[in-house]
């Protein structure tokens, strides 16, 4: 894989070429991020926009040649190498998930989801999205973020080169800082349409905003299951909530987050072979399966 820096209409833009295992749709389709949205008049065969980082960025596809627009070669390396999950090898992660199960079910999710990568986000920011997604859909879930970005998040530039390459859905803010939505307080994040996920949203961000959320021990930790308990001190956080937060934002690909599909997953696929089923039997990537056999089950099966 190599990267060549380019201009289009005074875009920067940042092309790679020869990236295998790797699917934008897929990406941005599989429930693990809210705030990218398909480019609908694209020139190319899949493209999303968004913002991440507090940056505006496109992410379009090409058969094995992916682009970047509004991304310097510094800010690919420095951030969306990582955050693409481009610095895995996803073919060997496949193999290792592979080895661990001779489950057939199994072997055609790891085949039909190949192309996903777990998205290296911010780590703030997962945390409150997924606590926005309880009882939730997807669509609604992006609503309010939009909103809580366009009520107190810092608007972003939008280059004249650039307007090609947006969704009509793609909210130019950057995702609120703690401090901003706490000084909404409950009732501005209620009017906001959050619901009963205010007093949540409020009481994670005023956690955040004092200091107590320790990110650096979240990612480094060598205890996932603590670290999911550390997250669920966090009012209306449970171990689903707090399993995507570690999955999504801290690159912790052994959590395994359980919802809806996932438990049918379960009964379906796993019940039958006696005993409670254990996401440890998955390996070091548990997560990652987790996200294969959801986007089977949700698109397939």
């Amino acid at each position: 894989m190599v990267y060549l820096k380019e201009t289009e209409k005074s875009v920067s833009c940042v092309r790679l070429d020869g990236v295998s295992d790797f699917d934008v749709g897929k990406i941005f389709d599989c429930g693990q991020c809210f705030r990218f949205d398909t480019v609908e008049s694209s020139s190319h065969e899949v493209e999303f926009s968004g913002v991440a980082y507090g940056r505006l960025i496109s992410v379009a596809q090409d058969g094995q040649t992916v682009y970047i627009y509004n991304s310097t070669q510094e800010d690919f390396e420095n951030i969306w190498r990582r955050f693409l999950g481009l610095d895995e090898d996803y073919g060997a992660i496949a193999e290792d998930i592979l080895s661990r199960s001779d489950n057939p079910a199994l072997g055609r999710a790891v085949g039909y989801g190949r192309g996903i990568r777990i998205l290296r986000q911010e780590p703030w920011e997962t945390i409150c999205s997924f606590i926005i997604s309880q009882n939730n859909n997807i669509p609604r879930i992006k609503k309010i973020i939009g909103a809580l970005a366009q009520k107190c998040g810092e608007p972003i530039a939008v280059p004249e080169g650039m307007r090609t390459h947006l969704s009509e859905s793609t909210v130019p803010y950057a995702f609120p800082t703690p401090d901003s939505l706490c000084a909404l307080g409950i009732d501005g994040l209620f009017e906001l349409k959050t619901g009963f996920r205010a007093k949540y949203i409020y009481d994670a961000a005023s956690r955040a905003a004092m200091g107590n959320i320790d990110y650096s021990y979240l990612e480094n930790s060598d205890d996932t299951a603590e670290c999911v308990r550390e997250l669920c001190a966090i009012k209306g956080v449970g171990p689903k909530v707090a399993s995507c937060a570690l999955l999504f934002g801290f690159g912790r690909y052994d959590a395994f987050p359980v919802d809806v599909w996932i438990k049918k997953v379960i009964q379906k696929y796993f019940s039958a072979d006696g005993g409670d089923f254990s996401p440890a039997v998955l390996g070091p990537y548990a997560g990652i399966a987790q996200q294969f056999l959801f986007y089977y089950e949700r698109y397939l099966a």
